[in-house]
């Protein structure tokens, strides 16, 4: 039976290398054809499109009749498939060894992640792999180490500070080790601690737009959204969770087109079919997520605050990116659909998913399925404008040009 399961495990290999990594080795270039489009910036799907891939690259893209496949191509039959771009995740909390970084970003490329930014508490040594391309894993971004107030009994690895030059002398530190993004925190948890009051952040703000870094903050209440705004701060690495947001907060968005909100919202409280991790995840590790899988009216309040707040801003055009917290790789899923509770339709959620992740993370050749950008892609069983929870129908994933191996999980 051992060597069955291998055999057979070897043959799933075999089938997904073929599917992305041509044949032909004088040309080098695969056709994906008869599968339905999705670009990923919001027009409207291609049914019976071509995508062709050049290497690492995305030549073609578009409708059968409008594409040339180039002579000698190897032609790769997605009919019934839908094709959308790769998952990026603006906020999430990576692990602090080489080791277990490589495992983390792998596991995301499984579950059609092709890009994460790990939000200000990492180890700074590992800052350089964010150069490197691991086969088989997704693009590492980071804010390096974040900033706060003191919060003692909590972790010691972003900059504590207790004065405007420290915000000052920490934003320095932070470019100087080229992070990608400054992070903040201005949250009293749960009044534990003090947070970082209005004079502190707006030095840190001013000092990072000087040096070129634009900052994110995490929140909590609405009063510090409005501060924050008000500062010129350019990303809110939360939605307000404190209470409804008035008109004044959604006209102060509107006044800031280019300031982005990353929801992040909380779990729904309500029990959930996890089943679709069953081929992802160790059984023991899924019996935890099922032991936690029940109905909570309190934690259905909660989110019900952040969910109203973000159909509102969306509503009032809000520019909106994808972002899970924590360290969860198939957590951009179930982000997509909370996000979809909140209101937004499955296209909007798929621009924000894809093309507005990826240009807040300034990454220029993602986000989207055309001429030009890294072939990064999911090929889908089903159609996600039908029911976003079909992104997680995953047949397989392309990952600059090479098949993801998901013949078994990453551990």
């Amino acid at each position: 039976m051992r060597r069955v399961n291998v055999v057979a495990a070897a043959a799933t290999v075999a089938v997904l290398a073929g599917l992305a990594v041509p044949a032909h080795a004088q040309t080098g270039v695969t056709a994906f054809e008869g599968a339905r489009l999705i670009v990923g910036d919001g027009s409207a799907p291609i049914e019976n499109a071509t995508l062709v891939v050049d290497g690492a690259r995305i030549v073609q893209a578009g409708r059968a009749a409008d594409v040339r496949v180039p002579a000698g191509a190897t032609r790769v039959n997605l009919a019934g498939k839908t094709v959308m771009p790769m998952l990026i995740d603006t906020h999430v909390h990576l692990s602090p060894t080489r080791e277990r970084l490589t495992r983390d970003l792998k596991q995301r490329a499984y579950y059609g992640v092709s890009a994460a930014l790990s939000m200000g508490t990492d180890n700074i040594e590992l800052l350089p792999m964010r150069g490197e391309t691991i086969p088989g894993a997704a693009r590492f971004f980071s804010a390096g180490r974040g900033i706060t107030m003191p919060e003692p009994g909590r972790i010691t690895v972003p900059h504590w500070i207790t004065t405007e030059a420290e915000g000052r002398k920490a934003v320095q530190d932070i470019a100087a080790q080229k992070a990608d993004i400054v992070k903040i925190w201005v949250d009293t948890r749960d009044g534990k601690y003090k947070k970082l009051t209005p004079e502190f952040y707006g030095a840190i703000i001013d000092e990072a737009h000087t040096r070129g870094l634009r900052v994110a903050a995490h929140i909590f209440d609405l009063e510090d959204a409005k501060g924050l705004i008000r500062a010129g701060i350019d990303v809110l690495a939360h939605g307000v969770r404190d209470k409804d947001i008035d008109d004044e907060l959604v006209a102060m968005f509107k006044q800031r087109p280019n300031l982005v909100l990353v929801p992040n919202l909380p779990p729904r409280g309500v029990k959930a079919d996890l089943s679709w991790l069953k081929e992802g995840l160790p059984a023991a590790e899924l019996e935890n997520l099922e032991k936690a899988n029940t109905d909570r009216p309190q934690v259905q309040q909660f989110f019900g605050i952040q969910s109203r707040n973000l159909a509102k801003l969306n509503a009032a055009g809000v520019r909106i990116a994808l972002g899970t917290d924590g360290n969860r790789p198939w957590g951009p899923h179930e982000e997509m659909e909370d996000m979809v509770v909140s209101g937004m339709t499955p296209m909007q959620v798929i621009v924000a998913s894809m093309r507005n992740s990826a240009e807040l993370l300034k990454i220029a050749d993602a986000g989207t399925l055309e001429a030009g950008k890294s072939a990064d892609f999911i090929v889908l069983d089903a159609n996600p404008l039908d029911d976003i929870a079909n992104t997680r129908k995953i047949s397989s994933v392309v990952l600059r040009g090479a098949a993801v191996d998901r013949s078994q999980p990453v551990r």
